[in-house]
């Protein structure tokens, strides 16, 4: 027998024996006592590194427990090298303190404590992230993209002399950014919709949540991460407007920000009792509150517009989608913090589901207005 596998049915005879004999009520939690006692007096030949890090683990723990699954993912491959170095380093790199009982810190470094206990469940996860937080690259992303879309506003508000209900003006939806399934050819107006806006009221709500949403989870998750769950919101929105409402045009960002406020969201009721944000009742109640009046809004708007308009005002076919997005692929990027996803097999499958639907969308695209024989508005 390989010393690789060896080493594999070793450890696999020790989550067994774990699981069965230290958590007999399957409670997911280990007494820390009888934990220490076990790593310490066992007789199963494991990799001193990983025992290493059992027991840097145990010492990191101030709960008096030790979660089953934290410990599978420790051992495992699914938590990143850097990761597992800190573990394996104990006292030395991850520090035992709460984060909270933390004092003398600076501005900054207060923001990042309070943005780990809004993001993260585990607060093994929150102390690897704040003592090893870097500025670098800085949370660009979700900043830049805003700032665009307010310039973007700024400009049309100027040039048509109108900041709410922008759509109504026949010169707003000439724009080239505008998504118009008479334009539907022109591939870059999948992605562009997302600068342009109805009104000031949309732009308000939408640039609030990406900042107080969407800059927190790229500060923890990355830029790449963030940025494509927000992209494929965005995408997964006017497609999805291209094959349920396909007379109507769209604008606006909600695509990629119910994607990162859903993903968030779910994130949150998934680990309910490990966040430690506060008011978290209250805010979660609040926030489906407020994109529950947004859609709400969107609907209105879409079929009983308050002016008279030359075609079909905007779908809202692209907050729905982006929510679907954001509980599917959002959620496990959220719950992946410092994990691979290319080892996740969960991950493939919502890939490989994307790149379905963005496949059936192009041949929709492509044949479906022909052969139904939609009448398209004529493009302005």
């Amino acid at each position: 027998m390989s010393a690789a596998l060896q080493f594999l049915l070793q450890g696999f005879c020790f989550y067994v024996f774990i699981y069965f004999q230290l958590d007999p009520e399957n409670t997911g939690f280990i007494a820390v006592e009888n934990f220490t006692s076990l790593v310490e007096h066992h007789e199963l030949q494991l990799d001193p590194s990983k025992l290493d890090m059992l027991l840097a683990l145990v010492q990191s723990n101030e709960e008096g427990q030790v979660c089953y699954q934290e410990l599978i993912e420790l051992m495992s491959s699914k938590r990143s090298s850097s990761f597992r170095r800190a573990i394996a380093n104990g006292r030395r790199t991850l520090q035992r303190e709460i984060l909270l009982d933390e004092t003398g810190l600076g501005l900054y470094k207060r923001f990042v404590r309070y943005v780990a206990y809004e993001i993260l469940p585990c607060e093994t996860d929150r102390r690897w992230y704040f003592h090893q937080n870097r500025l670098c690259p800085p949370p660009v992303f979700i900043a830049i993209v805003t700032i665009v879309q307010i310039i973007v506003f700024m400009c049309y508000g100027i040039m048509l002399n109108k900041w709410v209900l922008q759509t109504y003006q026949p010169d707003f939806m000439k724009s080239p950014l505008v998504y118009h399934p008479g334009h539907r050819a022109q591939v870059w107006r999948f992605f562009s919709y997302m600068f342009m806006h109805v009104g000031l009221e949309q732009l308000g709500f939408n640039a609030l949540l990406q900042l107080m949403i969407g800059v927190p989870l790229e500060m923890v998750h990355g830029i790449l991460r963030i940025s494509l769950l927000y992209m494929a919101g965005v995408l997964a929105g006017s497609l999805t407007v291209s094959i349920t409402d396909m007379r109507a045009p769209v604008v606006g960002g909600s695509g990629g920000v119910y994607a990162l406020c859903s993903a968030h969201l779910a994130n949150v009721v998934m680990n309910w009792a490990g966040m430690r944000c506060p008011y978290k009742l209250l805010r979660m109640i609040l926030a489906l509150v407020c994109m529950s009046s947004e859609v709400g809004r969107a609907v209105w708007l879409r079929f009983s517009p308050p002016l008279p308009s030359s075609g079909p005002q905007p779908s809202f076919m692209a907050h729905l989608s982006g929510a679907v997005v954001g509980i599917s692929m959002g959620l496990l990027i959220l719950r992946s913090y410092e994990e691979s996803l290319q080892k996740q097999c969960s991950w493939w499958v919502i890939v490989f589901s994307f790149i379905t639907f963005l496949l059936f969308a192009i041949f929709w695209n492509i044949f479906a207005y022909e052969l139904l024989g939609v009448q398209i508005p004529p493009p302005p």
